[in-house]
């Protein structure tokens, strides 16, 4: 692991285009039945437009510290910078690609929400049970990433022991508190499309990823078949809440940059609560 300053990899004020992406690559991993978070094919973002109304309302340029992650296989002489994230507040932590020097490509990322607390975040849904906790967007590829919070659809998660929860209960909990739209759950998880979704473990906890489809328009004037967003995510519960990454990009970027999102996806994790931890069920009535 090599850390380096964050301030040497925001001097070019251009994103310089290339024509020698390594397409077959990201491709194959599409082919797969199930995505690899670790995959090593990566590729250069493009640009496409129609963003979501949440990217409208940025502030804040990160500063972090980078790591040096190199990748495997065909692809050992590229490496990708990330950045570490740590929201000490919810006890999480992933990495979030910053640099790809190979392709001369830097990621312009923004906060568009810091992390707070679950009681004061902002509702994904008109109940109010999924919430925002964090989000950083990058507006120049139309990259987001968000960590939200929620407790278990009772309707979709009906036991307690979540060793017998399934990667696809999980992914149905999440997308059915997803909307913001005054509909119903079933109405919610019908505007979603679960491609795949499997579990895995960290530290001896499940965690459940899936990767998934929403095909609504991200504005009016765009047509929605040709306009939907691809998400990959990850789950894992503590404190009877689940707490989710997304990170998503527009459909005709997907085999570019989705490699690239499946690393941050397998990066999630907890990390062990500090006196900054505020579980979720902690003054539910604070909103500051």
């Amino acid at each position: 692991m090599v850390v380096l300053s964050p301030l040497s990899l925001f001097t070019s004020n251009q994103l310089v285009p290339s024509n020698m992406f390594l397409r077959e690559q990201a491709r194959t991993v599409m082919q797969q039945n199930k995505w690899q978070p670790c995959s090593s094919a990566i590729s250069k973002p493009t640009l496409q437009s129609g963003f979501c109304r949440r990217e409208l309302l940025l502030f804040g340029l990160s500063a972090p510290v980078l790591v040096v992650l190199p990748s495997s296989g065909s692809l050992a002489e590229e490496d990708l910078k990330m950045a570490t994230f740590v929201d000490e507040i919810n006890s999480c932590s992933y990495l979030y690609p910053v640099e790809l020097p190979s392709k001369k490509v830097i990621f312009k990322w923004v906060e568009s929400r810091k992390p707070e607390r679950y009681s004061s975040a902002a509702p994904l849904s008109p109940d109010a049970r999924l919430r925002i906790v964090s989000e950083r967007v990058d507006i120049v590829d139309n990259l987001i990433i968000s960590i939200s919070i929620g407790p278990p659809n009772s309707k979709i998660i009906k036991s307690l022991d979540k060793s017998t929860w399934t990667a696809k209960d999980v992914a149905d909990s999440v997308l059915a508190d997803k909307s913001a739209l005054r509909v119903t759950s079933s109405q919610r998880m019908a505007e979603s499309s679960v491609l795949d979704a499997h579990s895995g473990e960290i530290a001896g906890e499940p965690y459940w990823y899936y990767e998934y489809l929403v095909r609504k328009a991200p504005t009016k004037t765009a047509e929605e078949s040709n306009n939907y967003r691809h998400y990959v995510a990850s789950t894992t519960e503590r404190d009877g809440y689940l707490y989710s990454i997304n990170a998503s990009t527009l459909n005709k970027q997907w085999n570019i940059v989705g490699p690239i999102l499946q690393k941050t996806i397998a990066s999630f994790h907890l990390l062990p609560p500090t006196e900054n931890y505020v579980p979720p069920y902690k003054d539910p009535w604070r909103f500051w």
